[in-house]
């Protein structure tokens, strides 16, 4: 598969390891006014390094992803995209309330919500898109082997999407974000909430 950027970012790769460097103050988020002196980013920001293949149809990608963990909301995250606007990440964050958790974010036409999932215990856990049509799941696993779902929705999907690596930091300093055992698998899952 070819990989483009948007955001070029800073990149190593080593046999079927993957590392980003998250940029001081990077994200992928519209606060579309929200905001606060404490927990919210002060503007919007889609300046993070999405590091992406063109994906047609449904299909499944997995990866594991770890960080350090140092600043509030740095994440090693995956993200599905239509365009600027209208997207989808699901991170694994180091949240406001001090956890490490899967959280999830969907932005249609510009405006975000922001959902924190599970809290986990390690520093390092495995993420999953799964695509059937225009319904979209994110799943998270501790072992790689049993996924959870932590969202699923629906996007204005075209056939082709952008599908990757998201890394951001986008209240911290920057640093490495890790993804380790990258997969695609073009197929129609059986159960999108299952994820298999």
């Amino acid at each position: 598969m070819e990989f483009k950027w948007i955001n070029e970012g800073s990149m190593t790769r080593e046999n079927d390891r993957i590392e980003i460097y998250a940029p001081e103050s990077s994200d992928f988020f519209y606060n579309n006014g929200s905001v606060n002196e404490e927990g919210i980013t002060p503007e919007s920001l889609c300046n993070a390094p999405f590091y992406y293949t063109e994906v047609t149809g449904n299909f499944v990608m997995k990866v594991r992803v770890s960080h350090d963990f140092k600043d509030t909301y740095d994440s090693s995250s995956v993200m599905v995209m239509l365009d600027m606007k209208t997207w989808a990440k699901a991170c694994f964050e180091k949240t406001d309330f001090g956890t490490h958790a899967a959280v999830s974010v969907v932005s249609r036409n510009g405006e975000c919500d922001d959902a924190n999932g599970c809290n986990i215990t390690g520093n390092d856990v495995w993420l999953q898109i799964t695509r059937v049509s225009n319904s979209f799941a994110f799943h998270f696993s501790e072992d790689g082997e049993k996924f959870f779902m932590m969202r699923f929705f629906n996007l204005p999907a075209t056939e082709t999407v952008k599908v990757g690596l998201l890394a951001q930091a986008p209240q911290g300093k920057g640093g490495v974000r890790i993804y380790e055992n990258l997969t695609f698998e073009m197929k129609t899952v059986k159960n999108i909430r299952f994820g298999e």
